[in-house]
């Protein structure tokens, strides 16, 4: 295994790859450096002096500016680095890059749906429109399990606390996010289970839904029968024999969607795993399919990378509306753009919003940006694409779902448990994590400065995104775990 990585030639800090000690000589691009203090894994030390106020420069681009002047061999973190960024900005389209070539075909076996679109799972899902019936949407998973047979692999409810007492843009995004899960191709049937008061009722929510096959969609208003397990139940063994009929069957690789995520990162996740990803991503736009980036305040500081590889200028100027809105979203609620890294992220190695976004765009590839989306917005575009959503874990990997991605990818420096409502694949940035947490991680992309390259490394993913695609359940499916978040912005009556 590396001791250290300088990742540009440009930078004036490297990562320790392993826990440091101090009076280390490192060896680093034809120099002795002399570590001054202990330096923890996945954190920075110092190249060069770095004088008070002067450019820490990772990833050949400012992570922010020395509060102090910094020794060479000295560790640098929050105690001696700040953030650089400030308010909105303005921005000039410089492209760059140019699309991925073109690779041989990649299959799957997958579901065909009536509408057209693959899904990767044949589950039963039950929709509550509104929080009040959560117990009830809970009680019929509980019972219905008995119908996840043959060709039916589960039957799982999606309870949140929205659905009334909501205003304006805020109730308009929990109405299209109930539409965008009930079309999932993932699910072979879908039981939408209202109270009948609320103001996101079934009836309004039609009009959101749209068209639907009325042998895979059932309704039902809790408030409208006198047993409302009893009637749920009778529409769940509908919905379990209409879904048993799909089988799997090959389809190509350029109708998958994977959403990309990253949380609990640390100071290896843009050096390991978020790269992984992003080779990934070229992987399978290269055969045609399609990715998905959110989290857009973990894109603050790196935002331009993004911006000068969109294929258009409208383009271009839906990122800069995607960026600049989610910081006029901060401030119109009194807080700073920049109050990120998380204390795990901080534990990790990460010292700024910069170093962290830096780090997490590294998940995109190099491919051009061919679609920007709002939150809740379908995926309409192949190659990759931007969605506008929050940093938070669930509510970020539910809004990838609900925008068409069949599976998330979720990279990691120290672990989580949670799951999405679709597969969600936790990626290791390091080996420690993966053998420590291996309940937890799918795939260890830690190889990376041990014995294996980004594109090997890749290349297995694809593999094993190909294999869950195809029926392989992850660590979260096997526990059982299915989550989701809705993002709350507005006003609660």
């Amino acid at each position: 295994m590396q001791d250290i990585v300088k990742i540009h030639e440009h930078d004036n800090v490297a990562v320790a790859l392993r826990p440091l000690n101090q009076g280390e000589v490192i060896r680093v691009g034809g120099a002795n450096v002399t570590l001054t203090e202990d330096i923890p894994q996945g954190h920075k030390f110092a190249l060069k002096p770095i004088r008070s106020g002067e450019e820490v420069i990772k990833y050949g681009f400012r992570i922010g500016n020395a509060k102090e002047d910094v020794a060479e061999g000295a560790w640098v973190h929050v105690h001696n680095v700040k953030t650089a960024l400030g308010d909105v900005l303005t921005y000039e389209y410089e492209p760059t890059g140019k699309d991925v070539e073109p690779t041989e075909h990649a299959c799957f076996e997958g579901y065909r749906r009536t509408d057209g679109k693959a899904g990767i799972r044949n589950e039963i899902w039950i929709i509550p429109t509104v929080g009040c019936v959560n117990s009830i949407a809970k009680a019929l998973e509980a019972e219905a399990k008995r119908l996840a047979v043959g060709n039916v692999e589960d039957v799982i409810a999606f309870p949140h606390p929205y659905g009334c007492s909501q205003m304006g843009d805020d109730q308009e995004n929990t109405r299209k996010l109930l539409a965008d899960m009930i079309h999932h191709p993932n699910a072979g049937g879908v039981l939408v289970l209202g109270l009948g008061c609320e103001n996101s009722n079934i009836p309004v929510l039609m009009d959101y839904i749209g068209e639907y096959d009325e042998q895979r969609v059932k309704f039902l208003q809790c408030q409208d029968v006198e047993d409302e397990m009893e009637a749920a139940m009778g529409l769940l063994e509908e919905l379990a024999a209409y879904a048993g009929a799909f089988s799997r069957e090959k389809i190509d690789a350029s109708e998958l969607v994977i959403g990309m995520k990253c949380g609990g990162s640390d100071g290896l996740s843009g050096i390991t795993a978020n790269p992984v990803v992003g080779a990934f991503s070229d992987l399978l736009v290269s055969k045609g399919g399609t990715t998905i980036l959110t989290e857009v305040p973990e894109m603050f500081g790196a935002e331009t990378l993004l911006m000068n590889r969109c294929a258009t200028p409208e383009l271009f100027e839906k990122t800069v509306a995607l960026i600049n809105d989610f910081k006029n979203y901060f401030t119109s609620h009194n807080q700073t753009i920049y109050e990120n890294p998380s204390p795990g992220n901080k534990k990790g190695g990460i010292s700024t919003l910069e170093d962290k976004s830096l780090g997490c765009t590294q998940k995109s590839g190099s491919s051009l940006v061919k679609g920007v989306l709002a939150y809740g917005e379908p995926v309409k575009v192949k190659g990759l694409n931007l969605l506008s959503a929050p940093g938070n874990d669930l509510v970020a990997a539910t809004a990838l779902a609900v925008s068409g991605a069949h599976m998330v990818l979720f990279t990691t420096g120290r672990g989580t448990p949670f799951a999405s409502p679709v597969p969600t694949v936790k990626i290791s940035s390091n080996s420690k994590l993966a053998g420590h947490k291996s309940n937890w991680i799918d795939f260890n992309a830690g190889r990376m400065v041990e014995d294996k390259s980004k594109e090997e490394l890749a290349q297995e993913l694809l593999s094993y995104v190909l294999e869950v695609a195809s029926g392989r359940k992850v660590k979260s499916e096997e526990a059982g775990f299915h989550d989701m978040a809705i993002f709350k912005q507005g006003v609660t009556l």
